[in-house]
């Protein structure tokens, strides 16, 4: 299968390469520098020079790397600005209208299949039940960013193609070895990091190889317009997990300061409107989104991806944490 990927110089994207390439499949990824460029192809991916940017330019004209699509069977979006931050007309300019494009495009190039990765949070928001399916409504999204997201899926549903299916997966916090834990390891360090209710909140997350098992059987199995979730299949208490996961950097948060959900949202609010003052650069302690994911308990059936896509979460999360132990000792040996 020869395969169009966005976001393949990121954390995510990188992890994909290697699969996709593992299994046999060619991988062509969009990049938009020479960073991202050299990226990509250590990953094992021939690097496409462009911007997702360029699909929205003012003129209405398209750029060349658009070609691309015609010679691929799939077009993986894994692009995307993230991050609690922001509001809705920055996310849409840069998430929302670059990737409804794309997709038009797809569709015009009668590429058959499209996947589009989306997030478990999305419903993360007004929406209060403990356990959420493909089946249970979404409610409205606490942040931009996943307000847009929820956005962007229901646009893509509402284009008619018979040539192009569209796959959608909502995977929830994605770890593994490779990702970014600098803000908060950060934060840690000032004495700043905040559990709420005392961290005993169940959550679900996916390793990064989960995940990229999940978009292989998705290119397979999925089904036109279902958003499929998926996990480890093995949730557990936020303090269990982030506790680990930082200490796989040397960094203790277990004696955090902890914090009731029914006073952390109100802080929250207040740090979020003082972050969003001209001189502040840096994410706060406390936000909307950290109050409503780790102050309530939130887990995603995957059942959906068993049965349809055949999906079965491979890496445990012990096994993970030994992985990811193992490279940051290695960083430190190669530094010292």
């Amino acid at each position: 299968m020869h395969v169009f990927l966005t976001g393949g110089s990121g954390f995510v994207g990188r992890h994909l390469i290697r699969r996709l390439r593992a299994e046999g499949h060619t991988v062509a990824a969009l990049a938009r520098s020479g960073t991202g460029a050299k990226k990509v192809t250590d990953a094992g991916a021939r690097p496409v020079p462009g911007d997702l940017a360029e699909l929205v330019r003012p003129d209405g004209s398209l750029p060349a790397w658009l070609d691309t699509l015609h010679h691929v069977d799939a077009v993986v979006h894994a692009a995307a600005r993230t991050g609690p931050r922001g509001d809705e007309a920055g996310f849409r300019a840069d998430n929302h209208e670059p990737t409804v494009a794309l997709h038009a495009a797809a569709v015009k190039a009668e590429v058959p299949r499209f996947v589009l990765l989306s997030a478990a949070h999305v419903s993360t928001g007004t929406q209060r039940a403990t356990v959420v399916d493909e089946h249970t409504d979404s409610g409205t999204p606490v942040t931009a960013y996943l307000r847009t997201k929820l956005a962007t899926e229901e646009a893509l549903r509402g284009t008619a193609s018979q040539a192009t299916t569209l796959l959608i997966l909502r995977p929830p916090l994605v770890w593994g070895p490779g990702m970014n834990l600098t803000e908060m390891a950060a934060v840690a360090a000032r004495g700043r990091f905040l559990w709420i209710d005392g961290g005993r909140r169940v959550i679900d997350f996916i390793h990064v190889d989960n995940l990229a098992d999940a978009v292989l059987l998705t290119l397979e199995h999925g089904h036109h317009g279902v958003p499929y979730y998926v996990t480890d299949g093995a949730p557990m208490p936020v303090r269990d997990f982030l506790t680990a996961l930082l200490a796989t950097r040397g960094v203790d948060v277990s004696t955090g300061r902890s914090l009731p959900s029914c006073v952390a949202a109100p802080l929250a609010a207040l740090m979020e409107s003082g972050a969003r003052l001209p001189h502040r650069t840096t994410t706060p302690p406390l936000t909307k989104w950290w109050v409503a994911v780790l102050g309530r308990d939130r887990v995603y059936d995957i059942s959906a991806a068993r049965t349809v896509l055949g999906y079965r979460p491979r890496i445990a999360f012990d096994d993970g944490l030994l992985e990811m132990t193992a490279l940051t000792r290695h960083c430190h040996a190669e530094a010292g």
